[in-house]
């Protein structure tokens, strides 16, 4: 069998299913025993030599190492293709781009469900700054209210208030 991977533990279970395969077929069969002494009685005339048993015919034994081994054979068909370092590496550099944090404070809209949609103020943010496009790393909450509501004795309604959500930096990219 044949492992494409440089995995030192699944080399050494390799060893070990091996190992462990030999030795239990070698138990299985038995190791040649010598014929017992005569013990004092013999027998006259020509004896024609014994013939060996014949071993007994094998059968798929559905055991633990029998699983294990048709596991070990699907192995290469079920894991992905294994990528050398410098492959892995060529993948990263693709996948990553120059970028630059920045700091302000724009007011994150609010969206048509009534969350506040970040990504936008993020995005405004770093266009100010000279940048394609942004990432929110940071926010802040203020509550906004009405003159309304320093009235003395006038009694405060749900809607004199509104909490506005503020990207204050962002991961910004050209």
């Amino acid at each position: 069998m044949m492992v494409r991977s440089g995995n030192p533990v699944l080399r050494l279970g390799t060893l070990t299913f091996a190992v462990l395969s030999f030795v239990l077929a070698a138990g299985a069969t038995g190791w040649p025993q010598p014929a017992p002494p005569a013990l004092g009685v013999q027998e006259q005339g020509p004896q024609a030599p014994p013939s060996p048993p014949a071993p007994p015919a094998r059968e798929d034994n559905p055991g633990l190492f029998n699983e294990m081994g048709k596991l070990f054979d699907k192995l290469p068909s079920i894991l992905p293709p294994i990528k050398s370092p410098s492959e892995t590496m060529n993948d990263l550099s693709r996948l990553a781009k120059p970028s630059t944090m920045v700091s302000g404070r724009v007011a994150c809209p609010v969206s048509s469900n009534g969350a506040p949609d970040c990504k936008q103020a993020a995005d405004q943010l770093c266009q100010g700054k000279g940048y394609k496009e942004g990432k929110s790393l940071n926010t802040d909450a203020a509550e906004k209210c009405s003159a309304k509501v320093l009235i003395p004795g006038r009694q405060r309604k749900p809607d004199d208030c509104r909490s506005d959500t503020y990207v204050t930096s962002a991961l910004c990219q050209n």
